[in-house]
């Protein structure tokens, strides 16, 4: 790559070149309103390829220094405002092990279940999309509609569809609603129906598969260089998911494969995602026999809200109201690291207390900034048409992009 930029300088400036530059985007439909791709070409080959992410949500890091930890939460919504509900927990549990509290067992498999039917709809929407950009329109609807079906489940718990501020520092707002099994079992029959049409009209479609196999291609060794995790890297053949090396909340017993690909290109991306859906659903069965009774949040008043009786009842509660939202919850100082699975990989939070209400530093490990770094090469001789379907599978997130 950076052997090649003086060539195209050089091309550029001699006008019996026929290497041609090329802006794609932002103003593309296909590039999200921030993405800009700086293209040369060779006709329609691609000879190199620029990405510049934009801007969409800045100095979100900075504004977290300026909350509380918990208001801190609903920014972590907008970094990726598809799966939300994972950002969520990844920030509370990385505040949680610098507070040295551990979160009651209801409020961890509560935390889990939400974050595997998030993860759900993060897939369900860049399937559905990538299909509609391969001219499958149909399985955009049909996945769309499942995706529908898992946002009306989301509403149903956290009281709000995409920017969920769901999780809290030491527990989650709410329990679920009664008759919640129920509910979640009706639904994955449709989604799993849902699923086998999406199938059956892809697997066996010939311009689908063409367009998709043998594009954009990532050998594993390249995939690690760039620090690419999540669907991406293990559909270059390497079986890494945070939920098994580093199990957080309760993976370690939950039963589930990591599906990987061979060839690391768009559709072994595409395949890999779905089997994670099918992955995500048997999880949230299994954690859903497993859910035990209890609480939900920890039972300490310097660190969760009284309830709202106790609010309005008793000057002990409104003071304890007053406090923790003026001046937040006291984190011990020091400094942690903490990862979990997010729908594109590895979402991690670096976090600094200097002991006040409020964080000192925070810093994040967004997972798609680094597919985005990997996209050049992965679009290096292929054509301009290539492009979309690629871009499509890494699944770019603006609000995690920015930094």
């Amino acid at each position: 790559m950076s052997d090649a930029a003086p060539q195209f300088a050089e091309m550029h400036l001699d006008p019996t070149s026929e290497v041609m530059s090329l802006q794609m985007g932002p103003s593309h439909p296909a590039t999200h309103g921030t993405i800009k791709l700086n293209l040369k070409l060779d006709g329609e080959k691609i000879l190199n390829c620029d990405v510049e992410v934009g801007y969409l949500h800045r100095g979100f890091e900075k504004m977290c220094e300026q909350r509380t930890w918990n208001h801190v939460v609903p920014y972590t919504d907008r970094l990726n405002y598809i799966s939300p509900l994972i950002n969520n927990v990844g920030f509370a549990l990385a505040a949680e092990k610098l507070l040295g509290v551990e979160v009651p067992e209801r409020g961890q498999y509560i935390r889990m279940i939400m974050s595997e039917i998030s993860r759900m709809t993060d897939h369900f929407t860049c399937l559905g999309m990538a299909a509609a950009e391969a001219g499958a329109l149909s399985v955009a609807f049909y996945a769309l509609e499942a995706r529908e079906t898992l946002f009306d489940i989301v509403t149903a718990v956290t009281g709000a569809r995409l920017t969920v501020s769901y999780t809290r520092v030491g527990g989650v707002m709410q329990d679920l609603p009664s008759g919640f099994a129920e509910w979640i079992e009706r639904a994955f029959v449709g989604i799993r129906n849902v699923m086998s049409d999406c199938d059956k009209l892809l697997s066996k479609n010939r311009i689908f598969i063409e367009r998709m196999s043998g594009v954009g291609a990532l050998s594993a060794e390249d995939a690690v260089s760039y620090g690419v995790t999540g669907p991406l890297l293990r559909a270059s053949g390497v079986a890494y998911d945070v939920r098994k090396a580093n199990p957080y909340l309760f993976y370690d017993r939950m039963d589930f494969i990591v599906p990987t690909g061979t060839q690391g290109d768009n559709w072994d991306r595409f395949q890999v995602r779905f089997e994670e859906l099918r992955q995500s659903m048997s999880m949230v069965e299994q954690a859903l026999k497993q859910l035990p009774g209890g609480p939900i949040r920890v039972d300490d008043p310097n660190i969760t809200m009284p309830e709202k009786k106790d609010v309005y009842g008793n000057i002990e509660g409104l003071m304890n109201h007053f406090k923790l939202v003026i001046e937040g919850v006291k984190i011990p100082k020091g400094e942690v690291y903490s990862v979990v699975e997010g729908a594109n990989g590895e979402l991690g939070f670096y976090l600094v207390s200097d002991g006040s209400g409020r964080p000192y530093r925070v810093r994040v490990r967004p997972p798609c900034f680094f597919g985005m770094a990997a996209l050049g090469q992965m679009l290096q001789g292929h054509l301009i048409s290539d492009v979309i379907t690629t871009f499509g599978m890494v699944n770019m997130i603006g609000g995690e992009c920015d930094r």
